[in-house]
């Protein structure tokens, strides 16, 4: 457990010039929240393990010879959905065709609340808008990043806490959504032949079979499904489990017991979409359960989630619950 690692130090860069702040572990890179307006919403990227590897995939910010460059708008870890009064901010992106724009919604960064660093803890606090097509907010966001790391670990705990403003607001049953990372190519399940999926409209996207050499990824739920049968199952938590290079890595994602929907569906797939969605029930269920999720005028809620990043073999059932337990308490 990290309380018996070598803790890291961690120190917050604020650079608002390139709309960023770096999070450094020890003096090197482990993250960094972005908020670029070609993006549509605010990001962690890159995501860097103690040893040095890169698991976010670097499409469509940087060129990665062999990675795939499908879904645009899957960019490092984010938190949108794909139904919000009708608006899609989960598919947004500078790919969207203008006539099409009035169909999706965006997350604009607002301000940086607070940076602080507390021992072995950063902490960052920012707000963003939920836009409508027409600019207008529809819903204000509240973010806390609270940033830990070790020798082996890196860990990101976020509380988001969203508000309703001039209307109620609903979020319907979708299968785009919640909180997400896109991974990079050596993390993903090898793939023999090309598939298809479709997003919320419908429009399919081809996402083909890639050279599978050095990809190894292998999803293990706590409810004890694995692989691909992950995709439309509930759980506490979930891990990616893989060898990148010389390096054993774990990216784990914790549901946290206050959450709307607990325990969340996963929407988990094999070319590298590790997400978590508490709120698109119906459409993970194949209708067995039904949420449409909804706040009125004024109101809040608060999502909390954690990711672990470990390097080293991977963490047993135990340890992961021990983990799960601490961060549920």
């Amino acid at each position: 457990m990290i309380e018996n690692q070598i803790k890291a130090r961690l120190h917050l860069v604020r650079d608002d010039v390139r709309r960023r702040v770096d999070v450094l572990a020890d003096g090197e890179l482990f993250t960094a929240y972005i908020y670029p307006d070609t993006i549509m919403k605010p990001v962690l990227y890159p995501v860097i393990t103690a040893g040095g590897q890169r698991v976010t995939r670097g499409f469509p910010l940087e060129c990665v010879a062999g990675e795939r460059v499908d879904h645009p708008h899957h960019v490092g870890i984010w938190l949108n959905y794909g139904n919000v009064n009708g608006l899609d901010f989960w598919n947004h992106s500078e790919d969207i065709p203008a006539n099409q724009k009035h169909k999706f919604g965006t997350i604009r960064h607002r301000d940086i609340v607070d940076l602080r660093e507390e021992d072995s803890t950063a902490l960052l606090t920012v707000t963003a808008d939920w836009l409508r097509p027409d600019g207008s907010p529809m819903l204000v966001e509240r973010t806390d990043f609270r940033f830990s790391a070790s020798d082996t670990d890196r860990i990101i705990d976020r509380t988001t806490t969203l508000t309703a403003l001039d209307e109620d607001v609903v979020f319907k049953d979708d299968k785009e959504g919640m909180i997400a990372i896109r991974v990079a190519r050596g993390l993903e399940h090898p793939a023999s032949e090309p598939e298809i999926f479709t997003d919320s409209e419908g429009r399919p996207t081809t996402v083909p079979a890639l050279n599978n050499d050095g990809v190894t990824g292998r999803y293990y739920s706590s409810e004890g499904s694995e692989g691909d049968d992950v995709w439309g199952t509930r759980g506490r938590w979930m891990t990616l489990a893989v060898r990148v290079g010389e390096e054993e890595v774990s990216v784990i994602l914790i549901d946290h017991p206050i959450n709307p929907g607990y325990p969340t569906y996963w929407h988990a797939r094999g070319y590298g979409l590790f997400a978590a969605n508490p709120l698109g029930q119906a459409a993970l269920s194949a209708g067995k359960d039904v949420l449409n999720f909804s706040l009125k005028q004024g109101a809040s809620v608060t999502f909390q989630y954690r990711f672990v990043i470990h390097s080293g073999g991977r963490p047993s059932n135990a340890e992961i619950a021990s983990r799960y337990a601490a961060f549920g308490s």
